[in-house]
């Protein structure tokens, strides 16, 4: 028995032709602007927190190998019992640095056991800050001098050494070790000025016209942590010098006096 094929319908002879959406400039700007939008998002996210992590990380270990060099350099010549005085003498005080000249390393133990960042002259950022970390002031004392030691570092950006600089108690050491010991001092208060007030930099901090007779450590910072509105500026006081020869001080352990 033969079959009969029938006709195809016309409903079923119709293609079914699917319709691509349509692409217009609007479309392709708003994706470009939103691809955009990721990517400034990811850039900024790796400046403001993975960049300073890896930054800081780098800067923590070339200041630890300044230390290291430091320690296995030969020490000193020891003068004989008989000619050691009997007073205790002043802290030998170093020459003011040059632009980007690295002398020192400065540690705080409250910011981590790990906190150590080379500190070189001046505060320009594309010389001593983005490179090497921490700056000083330049014509301002130096560690240990009768006077203002004022240093200056990135609180956001470029290893952010002083990004938890807020966070320091009353009491707490900041060290600043060179090539002949280690010179430590005890912080006081923090206190926040405009971005032009520069009186932190006397002799005195915030007095003009008057001579200075303290030893102290003026710490600068932006504040807020990523703005410039203000300034942090963190002091210390002088405690107490420390030669190579006697070796670390305890004040470089967290919480001892």
């Amino acid at each position: 028995m033969s079959t009969v094929e029938l006709p195809p319908t016309r409903r079923s002879s119709r293609r079914r032709v699917s319709r691509r959406p349509r692409v217009t400039v609007l479309g392709v700007l708003g994706d470009l602007l939103l691809t955009g939008g990721v990517v400034v998002l990811l850039f900024v996210g790796w400046q403001l927190w993975i960049g300073d992590a890896i930054i800081g990380a780098q800067f923590k270990s070339e200041a630890d190998a300044l230390t290291r060099e430091w320690a296995e350099a030969p020490a000193p010549s020891v003068p004989t019992p008989d000619a050691v005085e009997t007073t205790p003498s002043e802290p030998p005080i170093l020459a003011q640095p040059g632009n980007g000249e690295v002398f020192g390393v400065v540690h705080i133990p409250r910011l981590g056991p790990d906190y150590q960042f080379r500190v070189a002259g001046g505060v320009s950022a594309s010389v001593t800050l983005d490179p090497i970390g921490i700056g000083h002031y330049p014509d301002t004392a130096m560690p240990g001098q009768q006077g203002n030691f004022a240093i200056a570092g990135h609180r956001g950006g470029h290893g952010a050494p002083f990004a938890d600089l807020p966070a320091l108690r009353i009491g707490d050491a900041v060290v600043v070790e060179t090539s002949d010991g280690w010179y430590t001092y005890r912080f006081r208060n923090l206190e926040y000025v405009r971005p032009d007030g520069v009186g932190v930099l006397l002799p005195v901090p915030q007095v003009p016209d008057v001579q200075a007779t303290d030893r102290v450590i003026t710490m600068t910072t932006c504040s807020p942590r990523y703005g410039n509105t203000e300034r942090a500026i963190a002091y210390g006081v002088f405690e107490s010098y420390t030669p190579r020869a006697d070796g670390p001080p305890a004040s470089l352990t967290l919480g001892a006096a």
